[in-house]
Formats: C-alpha cells, sequence, structure tokens
C-alpha cells in the first residue's frame, strides 16, 4: 500500500462565488477552479469569473476548466480572469494539449479513467501537460465530462509513475477521501461536488471539512 503522504495539495474546483472562493482560501486550499463550459450547473460568465479570480488571485493558484474550447474561448479566459493553468477536460488530443500549452501557457490535462488501459492511455500527455488529473469516466450520454460525483477504482493508479503531478478525482467527499489517498497514492485531490449543498453552491463547512480529512491516515 503506498505511504499516506505529509501533506496533500486539495483543490477545490467549481467555485462559483467569491464567498465560496474565500472559503476555499480561508480553509487552506491549494489550489481553485472556475467552470466554463454551458453544460455544467458550475458555469461561469467571464464578467462573474473576474470578480472570483480577483478574490483567488496571490492566495492560491487556480485554473480555468474548459472543453475542447477554440482558440478564441481560451485566449478571452486568459484576458478576463489570467488563470494560472487551463484545465483540459474534453477529447483533446496530444498534439492539441501541447499545441495550447504552447501558445496558451501551463495546462491540466484531465483524463477520464474506467480501467486500467485508461490509465496506460494516459502516458502520453505525461509528455505535454505540466499536470494531469484522473477523473471518473462520465455516465452514458452524459453531457460534460467531469462533475458528476462519480469514482472510479483508486488502485488502479497505485504504484503507477508518472513524471508529472497528478490529482485525483472523481466522487470525492469528506467520507472517503483519505482512503482514496491511502489507495491510489494521490499526492493531490480534486474535489468539487463532494463540498457542495446543492449542485453549483459551495458549503463552506463541507470545504473546511474535506481538507481536514486528507490531513488523516486510514487503514485501507
Amino acid at each position: 500500500m503506498p505511504a499516506f503522504p505529509e501533506k496533500v495539495a486539495v483543490k477545490i474546483c467549481g467555485l462559483t462565488s467569491v464567498e465560496a472562493a474565500a472559503a476555499a482560501v480561508r480553509a487552506g486550499a491549494d489550489f481553485g477552479g472556475l467552470v466554463f463550459h454551458p453544460a455544467s450547473p458550475r458555469n461561469l460568465s467571464l464578467d462573474a469569473a473576474w470578480s472570483i479570480a480577483s478574490a483567488l488571485r496571490g492566495k492560491l493558484k487556480f485554473a480555468a476548466l474548459v472543453a475542447d474550447a477554440d482558440d478564441a474561448l481560451l485566449a478571452a479566459i486568459i484576458e478576463a480572469v489570467r488563470p494560472d493553468y487551463l484545465q483540459l477536460h474534453g477529447k483533446e488530443s496530444v498534439a492539441r494539449t501541447q499545441d495550447i500549452r504552447v501558445r496558451f501557457g501551463a495546462v491540466i490535462k484531465a483524463l477520464p479513467i474506467a480501467d486500467a488501459a485508461d490509465v496506460a492511455a494516459a502516458a502520453p500527455y505525461d509528455a505535454v501537460a505540466d499536470m494531469l488529473l484522473f477523473d471518473a469516466k462520465p455516465p452514458k450520454g452524459a453531457d460534460r465530462a467531469g462533475g458528476h460525483g462519480n469514482a472510479f477504482d483508486w488502485t488502479l493508479l497505485q504504484g503507477r509513475r508518472f513524471d508529472k503531478p497528478w490529482f485525483l478525482a472523481g466522487g470525492l467527499d469528506v467520507d472517503n477521501v483519505a482512503r482514496a489517498i491511502a489507495l491510489s497514492g494521490a499526492a493531490m485531490v480534486d474535489v468539487s461536488s463532494g463540498v457542495e449543498s446543492t449542485p453549483g453552491v459551495k458549503s463552506a463547512e463541507r470545504i473546511s471539512q474535506f481538507i481536514a480529512a486528507t490531513r488523516h491516515p486510514v487503514q485501507a
């Protein structure tokens, strides 16, 4: 079993208000995430995102989440909110991921996982992204890649080695995150729906509880 990391970095994704951003900062989050995807209940306009980004900037690193975005949208997001990372949550190819990184800046590539073959398929992205994020494959017929609250078999990542840092995501909440860390060996975790009171609305209490739970090892 992997050793439980001394300190796990936490990303609170899908922040939709200045208050939620402040709660993430106050609780000690290391990363935040803003979503730009019309199908998501966490989707932001550029105007709304600006104020949230301003509450995060200089306090933690944050990503702008997109899915198969064109260059015009990427440029508009960067101009409006100046994210530290673009998080690519669509079907971006290795070549497209590399192109975005070269032209627009640092990239987190999200990869959907259901079985060992999916983990193996992540290898080419290790060379072209700054960080990876492993999320559960969406339900059949879903209109977006992430944010569904589903988990995958965390042991699929056990003992895997990547050159770039990686996040564990998908179905994490205060009750299972410590076990997920212990089983996967993750040093970074990403949560969205698991710290919400209703879809798209973050709970300051749940954010705080989630981050606290990442500090406590469990027997897997």
